[in-house]
Formats: C-alpha cells, structure tokens, sequence
C-alpha cells in the first residue's frame, strides 16, 4: 500500500480506514482507544481485515459522497458494475441526541451486469494478540477470542454466510449489505435497515457541512478537512483525538512510532478554536465541558494528554507480534508522553478558553469554573514559566528553555489579562500584566539570536524550529516587525527542503529527523502570507495541496522526495493548519491589512 491511499470512515464514537480497493484495515471498536478488531495495517500477516476482492479486469474508484463523510468505493468491469459505500451510522434521533453505535455498514449496491466478488473475512480481535474464531450461525457471523481477555464481534448479512466465510465467489443480482457490529443486535437487520442507516447518515453530514462556514477559495478544501476533524471529536466527552492510528512511522524502518489515539491539549485546543471559526460552536462547548471536567480541582498538575474519557493514566506497552506498518517497529499502544511537562499547554488551553468565552453563551456556573481555571493557570505559568521543560515536540530525554514554551507562557498570562478584563476583575488584569511584561522582556533578550537572525529553538542556541513561526498568530509580535520576518527566512533557508519544513534539524533521542512535518509546511505558508510574499504563499500552497493522497487525507508527515505520507493518519494537526492556511489566503488576510 503506497502513500496511505485511505479513506477515514466514523461516527464520532470510533472510526475506520478503508483503502481505495474496498479493503477495511484500521478499526478499533467500541471507542477510539479501543483494541483493534482488523489491523492489516500494522502486520498484513496477523492484524486482520475486510476485503472485497474482485478479478483484474475491474477498475476500481473511491471518492466520498459529496459533503459527507459516507465513503463510496465502485468496482466496473464493462457492464458489471457494483458500489461499496461505507459508513458508520450517526443521525439525529431527538433534539441533541444522536444514534451514532459501535457499527460499520457496507451497503454493496447493485448497478448493472453480473457483477462477481469474493470476501475476505478475518476480524482479529484485542490487536491480535489472541486467537480470533470465527463461525456462521443462524443469524450472524460471531468472531471471538478463544483465550486471554474475552472479546467478540458480530457480522449481519443477508449473503449466504458460508458462501461469506469460505471466500467462495458471489454474484451480485440485487443490492445487499454487510453489518459489523461490536454489539448483538436487538433488532432484526436487513437490506433495507442497511439503507434507511444510509441515508439518514447522508443527511447528517449533509446538514453539518452547510452549517460550516464558506469560503471564496478553496471551499472544498477547507471542508473536506473540517469533516476530518469532526471524525477525530469524541461526542461523548468533547475529547479531540490526535490521529486516528497508533505506531504510523514517521520515518520508514524507524522507532519514531506513537499511539496518537488520545487528547492532547494543545492538539484539541487548536482544533477547537479553528472548529469555532468554521461555525461549529458545539463542538467548541463539548471541549470546553471536558476541560471542565478534567481539571477538577485548584491544585490539580494539568497533564499534557489524557484519554478520551478523561483517563489520566496512558501506560505505553509494545506488541511485539506485530510487525508493524511495512516493518516500522515497534508497534506501541499507550504513551508514556503523558508523563512529560510541557509549558506550551498552558498557552493554547488560555487561548481557547478567552476565544470561546466571548463567542459563547455559558452559564454563570461554568463562568466562575471557567474563571477558577484561569486563576489556576495563571498562577501555575507565574510559579513555572522559568523552568525548562519537553517542548511542543515531546522530546523524551532532554529539557530546554524552549522559546515557543516561553512565548506560550506570556500567551496564558496575555489571554489571563484579557479574560480578567471580560470578567470586569480589573484588579487581576493589573497583577498580571506585570508578569506578562517580564515574560516577554526575558524571551526578546534570551531567545533571539542576532548571528542567525531569528527567534532559535532554545535560549542561548543557534538551531532553528518551525514552531516559533506562530509566535505572530498567538500575538507576541507583528508579521511585518523585522525580527519577525527575519525568522521566516532564516527558518526558510535553515528547514526548507523541496518546498517542505523540517520541524527543527537538530539531534534530539533519535537522532536526526528525516521527514517533514506537514503542520509545519503549512505553518511556514501562512507566515510568508502575513509578511506580504502572497504569490509564493500561494503557489507553496497549491503544491503541497497535491501531496495529499486521493481523498485528500494528510497524515503527520511527508517524504522530502517522494512526497510520500508518513505518519499517523489522518491527522488533526496537519488539517487544522492546513484550514487556516486556506482561510488566511482565501481571505486575503495580512497582518498589515
């Protein structure tokens, strides 16, 4: 499988990838940071799938369905024409209550001629660490482990079920449909059933997409991303995952290899604040609720990660039976990143609380809880900004005095100013802006470097770093200040190769990197935009556009030569940069507009 050719189906509760031949390799039920039931995508031997097989003689296409997330997969051969259209059910039942289960419907629909296929059948359930059976029984294919910790899994179809499990050829002759689901259904299932799921799944993604926002250019663009971040929400918390995959190398043959199925902070308070400014205030209110509920007292360390559920505790393990994603291992579920300080945090999570708290309606209980977690943070930025820590990039053996965690602890105690002065607490505004002030007195003297010509990655350090091009969008400084426009071409000549970003070349645990980052590349677009290089910034742009796979997908990281996508897919942090980049240039929007 070359450059994850995948498209990501959900439902807000969990999620799947089918590639662009039909063959389901990638889901975790019932939740997102669940075990696998089909992990093809990290051991094509062990890991499991679903896969319609046809003979050489078919084409095969794949797009979605326009404005859903509902994924259509044709398969034509002369007249032999069939479709595979995958979804996993959501649709409003009752005001502010949706039926969105732990299932997976692929509706094969007839078209014309006598279209032929086999199926490949092989859950392997708990990441494959078991043994899977699998047996027909009458109204169901049940897969279940055989030893270890209990798991099952059930398939409805109205296709013969031996004819299913045996792989033996079908002839389609009327529309047809095959059900997985994590939980035995109440319910008889058919056909029909499968449809009337259908279609009411199509109208839900249909209404979200026309609440979200239009732009001038690149409309489609930024929507396709917008419902790819929709698909990473977890509607049941407000959690936003970091990608939808575990152990997707960054590098191919190397250990850089992470579960990214969690909530991370800065991640969610990103994609959260750029959700608010496509129209989605729901979203943005469910991620506030889980800030609430997971910094429930004053005193509390606020970690940097969490799981979708609020769990506080991601223990990292490896599964040494797997071989990995072509090889890459190893293969870990967990992340010991949560250990980790990162003083960045604090500036994204005051951001997207001083955002939302003026675009959003909240009771006068989760003001106070909302003001009682800016006092805490505030307090905790003054008591620690001036201890090193990991960094946004969570390098695991080394601490700095990053600059971008320095510039994001002047942002909390920024936003903290501001939201003392909506709360009318002049006298909190007037404590803080001392702190602010001397914050941002420290940085201008310790993080800029007059040799290179730019803010580096650490005080009293020449290399370079990608994250300090957002030192204008968080406010520290104009896009047209000297110092400012000097660290985009320092970081273009320093990180720039084949028109994509390194994030920062310097040897961190692993040596040195060797991929792109694709936030980054985006990060640098939109800086040579703000400091007036538009023609570049778009042209950058309309090619980067390209790397995409098929669908439009884009994972954490990019081949410097082959433009190959690395990484875990899809990932929020490219699609969230990549929307502001597209809105910034459809908007025409300069800092000295």
């Amino acid at each position: 499988m070359k450059n994850l050719d995948y498209g990501i189906i959900g439902n807000c509760k969990s999620a799947a990838l089918v590639s662009r031949h039909g063959s389901l390799d990638w889901c975790c039920l019932p939740e997102f940071n669940a075990s696998s039931i089909f992990a093809k995508l990290l051991d094509p031997e062990k890991g499991g799938s679903f896969e319609i097989l046809v003979s050489p003689d078919y084409e095969i296409c794949q797009k979605y369905i326009d404005r859903t997330n509902v994924l259509l997969t044709s398969f034509e051969d002369g007249n032999n024409v069939f479709e595979v259209i995958d979804f996993m059910p959501r649709y409003q039942i009752k005001e502010g209550k949706y039926y969105a289960p732990p299932d997976i419907i692929r509706y094969v629909r007839y078209v014309s001629g006598t279209p032929i296929f086999k199926v490949v059948y092989q859950p392997k359930l708990e990441y494959a660490e078991y043994e899977t059976k699998t047996v027909a029984e009458t109204n169901y294919i049940k897969s279940y482990t055989t030893e270890g910790v209990y798991d099952s899994l059930y398939l409805y179809t109205e296709l013969d079920k031996n004819a299913v499990l045996n792989g033996d050829e079908i002839e389609l002759t009327e529309d047809a449909y095959f059900l997985i689901s994590y939980n035995q259904k109440v319910m008889p299932q058919s056909t029909g059933r499968a449809y009337f799921d259908m279609e009411l799944t199509k109208v839900y993604w249909l209404r979200w997409s026309a609440d979200t926002k239009k732009f001038p250019h690149y409309n489609q663009t930024i929507l396709r991303s917008a419902l790819t971040l929709k698909l990473l929400s977890f509607e049941k918390t407000g959690a936003v995952i970091a990608a939808l995959t575990t152990s997707l190398p960054e590098t191919l043959g190397e250990v850089r290899n992470w579960d990214y199925r969690f909530c991370w902070l800065r991640d969610a308070s990103m994609v959260t604040r750029v959700m608010s400014r496509l129209g989605h205030l729901g979203q943005t209110l469910r991620y506030i609720n889980f800030i609430l509920d997971i910094i429930p007292d004053k005193d509390e360390n606020i970690q940097i990660m969490y799981g979708i559920n609020g769990e506080r505790k991601l223990t990292e393990r490896s599964l040494d039976h797997l071989s990995g994603y072509e090889n890459s291992f190893p293969v870990r579920v967990g992340n010991a990143a949560y250990h980790q300080k990162q003083n960045d945090i604090y500036g994204v999570l005051m951001d997207v609380i001083y955002q939302e708290i003026q675009l959003i309606d909240l009771s006068l209980e989760e003001s106070e809880s909302m003001w009682t977690i800016t006092r805490s943070i505030v307090r905790h930025v003054q008591e620690n900004w001036q201890e090193a820590d990991h960094g946004i990039w969570e390098l695991r053996t080394q601490k700095k005095h990053f600059t971008f965690s320095k510039v994001l602890c002047w942002v909390a105690i920024d936003r903290g100013v501001k939201i003392a002065r909506v709360v009318k607490r002049e006298d909190y505004a007037i404590e803080w802006e001392k702190s602010r002030e001397e914050i941002r007195a420290d940085i201008l003297a310790n993080a800029w470097n007059s040799k290179v010509g730019a803010f580096t990655q650490a005080y009293g350090e020449e290399d370079l770093d990608a994250a300090n091009l957002l030192l204008e969008p968080y406010g520290f400084i104009d896009a047209l200040d000297p110092k400012y426009v000097s660290t985009v071409k320092a970081t273009q000549k320093g990180l720039s190769k084949n028109g994509l970003l390194y994030r920062y070349k310097s040897n961190d645990d692993f040596g040195e990197p060797k991929s792109a980052f694709t936030i980054c590349t985006f990060w640098f677009i939109s800086a040579l935009f703000k400091i007036g290089e538009e023609e570049e910034a778009k042209r950058l742009f309309d090619e980067t556009l390209k790397y995409s796979n098929h669908l439009g997908l884009f994972s954490e990281d990019l081949d410097f030569q082959t433009k190959r996508l690395l990484g875990n897919f899809p990932q929020a942090y490219s699609h969230l940069a990549l929307i502001e980049t597209a809105v910034n240039i459809s908007n025409g929007k300069r800092a000295s507009d």
